[in-house]
């Protein structure tokens, strides 16, 4: 199963639904939502352990242009 996390991004004016599109398309995303509110896209990211979702984080998402801010909330299972 591995771990889970949504990744909720903050972008540039304008750049909501170009940012959506390219995280989407990333080995390991399995939802990318273009949403309203403080941030403006949430991803679910699915990843063999921390360390690989760590790097899909942040060389691939955060790396993406458009995108100003990013927050990792890792899914638990009570």
């Amino acid at each position: 199963m591995g771990v889970q996390a949504y990744i909720l991004i903050q972008t540039d004016v304008g750049r909501t639904a170009d940012v959506a599109r390219a995280v989407a398309g990333l080995d390991g995303v399995t939802d990318a939502e273009a949403v309203t509110g403080p941030y403006d896209v949430i991803v679910r990211a699915r990843a063999a352990d921390v360390d690989e979702l760590g790097r899909l984080v942040v060389a691939q998402i955060q790396s993406t242009p458009g995108i100003t801010r990013t927050l990792m909330c890792t899914v638990v299972h009570l």
